[in-house]
């Protein structure tokens, strides 16, 4: 009963990781679509400038053929993201047990990610020891062997069986019978290969469960310095490569119109901002990815 119970937990501490990385998916997918839509609104500007400008003699009229290709580019883009954003609510609903097409809410936000001392990998290993739904089963398996080890072990000694019948005739009670009967143990070598067996079922038992307490304690480690890298990639990326990448593109905005840059340097700094960007919201996908197979591991949410 302790592992059947157990393995239910196992399911649906499953399927609590995969909707939970469902989601972090489908706030990636449209997040990347906001994104592309906001640059497109930047190119439409871009664009108005160079024809500003090519009007005016100033520059070639590649610049805004170029601007022009570059918003082409974006809309086959969102076409692609939008089909990617279908497939995720179609994945979240068919783990909410939803139609394919049930609406969904636009993702907004993330959960908040645990501070750092929340995340020590030897406080959450003995949290998986003690909760993880795996490691609970193998526990009661464990005790399943045990215990027919010990009744392996009492057929060592004699059973006695002791017997009252009564012997009727018509209504009433003629006689009584009694017996008693009694069951040596004789046959040695069937009973210590009946033993041995026990006792490798208790030590292979043991073995399973120590194993998947390594492999969930390697897993965990490996998560958790994933979770850490991600963490630090979006804290490099929004405090740095952003904000400088912002302001190259509106240095390079002022240049260009101010004929000081060309176009080719003003469509590298949009690139650039829009990788940074990208790179943050991927960053903030993959630490929740992470927080959701940590808390697989540990078998509660942190």
């Amino acid at each position: 009963a302790r592992q059947a119970q157990a393995r239910t937990e196992a399911a649906w501490n499953e399927l609590a990781m995969r909707i939970k990385t469902a989601y972090a998916r489908y706030f990636l997918a449209a997040g990347n679509e906001r994104l592309v839509l906001e640059i497109l609104d930047l190119m439409k500007r871009i664009e108005q400038i160079a024809q500003v400008r090519y009007a005016g003699g100033l520059v070639v009229q590649q610049d805004a053929i170029r601007a022009q290709l570059e918003q082409t580019t974006m809309r086959a883009e969102l076409i692609m993201l939008e089909s990617e954003k279908r497939q995720q609510r179609a994945r979240l609903n068919a783990l909410l047990s939803r139609e394919p097409g049930a609406p969904l809410g636009e993702p907004r936000a993330l959960r908040p990610l645990p501070p750092p001392a929340a995340l020590d990998v030897p406080d959450l290993a003995q949290r998986a020891r003690a909760s993880n739904p795996q490691l609970v089963a193998e526990e009661a398996r464990l005790a399943s062997a045990e215990k027919s080890r010990e009744l392996t072990l009492r057929n060592r000694y004699p059973d006695f069986s002791v017997g009252l019948q009564p012997t009727q005739m018509g209504s009433r009670i003629t006689s009584w019978g009694v017996m008693f009967e009694m069951n040596i143990p004789l046959q040695q070598t069937t009973r210590r290969s009946q033993e041995a067996e026990a006792q490798a079922m208790v030590t292979a038992a043991r073995a399973r469960w120590q194993n998947v307490a390594n492999q969930l304690v390697g897993e965990l480690g490996e998560t958790v310095a994933m979770l850490q890298a991600a963490r630090q990639s979006e804290a490099l990326v929004t405090n740095q490569t952003l904000a400088q990448s912002e302001l190259s593109l509106r240095s390079a905005i002022a240049a260009y119109e101010n004929g000081r840059l060309d176009f080719t340097a003003l469509l590298e700094a949009q690139r650039q901002i829009r990788k940074a960007r990208q790179e943050q919201l991927k960053a903030q996908a993959e630490a929740q990815v992470r927080l959701a197979e940590i808390e697989r591991i540990v078998g509660e949410a942190l």
